[in-house]
């Protein structure tokens, strides 16, 4: 009996003195943390996405507290996260352009070609071990097994006709899918953009034919209609200047390939 005693004495008074350590050793080295970190951590949206560039939204919040990141670096919060954040920090969080993914591939089923039937792991990021980088002809089109719709935490991506496509709505603009795409078609364009192009292949126009029916042939038509000087053809690919970019739609109607889609 006095053994039992004994033992729960023991166990007790090392529990108490762990107890005293404890609270004496989280005292005196209590870190400080910034107040403002914790209310920018609450204003912010908690998706830990990682598209501002930091580890989690409470790294972000950190960075902002320290000055080391602009109040408006949530891509996921938008306008009004950044106001709140802004106000918080006391600083004009000025104004954000709201992003939106653009997949630059147009090569639905029926318009392109397939060199054979491919029946393995629905994964783009696989296709590096498949021969030819995969069943589809054009080396640059989007592979359409849905790798960027995984990563997507917003459902704003499907594969529509072999080809992903991202619903602009739905899209936060966190850039997983961009950094997930392994032939780097997604890319993020202005929400307000009025045109894009939906290619990326870098053939020439012949060869561009050959495999798909809605490739950009590099033929410079929507340059020379475009009547501000937004559109460049570059390694027989157009590319769109958005802060040129009027919306005249020109190149749109112009393009005999329909490259050049219109998105407003």
């Amino acid at each position: 009996m006095n053994g039992i005693v004994i033992a729960i004495a023991t166990v007790g008074g090392v529990g108490l003195f762990i107890g005293i350590f404890l609270g004496v050793f989280g005292r005196y080295f209590k870190v400080e943390t910034d107040p403002r970190e914790e209310a920018v951590l609450d204003a912010l949206p908690g998706n830990n996405c990682g598209g501002c560039g930091y580890p989690g939204c409470s790294g972000l919040a950190a960075a902002i507290a320290k000055g080391e990141a602009p109040v408006n670096g949530c891509p996921v919060g938008g306008a009004q996260v950044a106001a709140t954040i802004g106000e918080i920090m006391g600083v004009e969080a000025g104004e954000s352009v709201r992003m939106t993914a653009f997949v630059k591939c147009a090569g639905t089923c029926d318009k392109t070609q397939s060199k054979y039937e491919y029946y393995g792991t629905q994964d783009c990021r696989m296709m590096s071990f498949v021969p030819d980088g995969g069943a589809k002809a054009c080396a640059y089109g989007c592979l359409g097994f849905g790798s960027c719709v995984q990563v997507c935490q917003f459902d704003a991506i499907r594969i529509l006709d072999g080809v992903a496509s991202v619903d602009a709505e739905l899209c936060k603009a966190c850039g997983k899918c961009v950094e997930t795409c392994p032939r780097n078609l997604i890319e993020l364009i202005p929400y307000s953009a009025h045109t894009a192009v939906a290619c990326s292949s870098h053939d020439k126009g012949p060869a561009v034919m050959k495999v798909c029916s809605a490739g950009c042939i590099g033929c410079g038509l929507c340059a020379k209609v475009c009547e501000s000087s937004a559109i460049t053809v570059t390694d027989a690919l157009a590319h769109i200047d958005q802060n040129l970019c009027t919306g005249c739609m020109s190149c749109v109607e112009k393009c005999p390939k329909g490259a050049i889609t219109a998105r407003q």
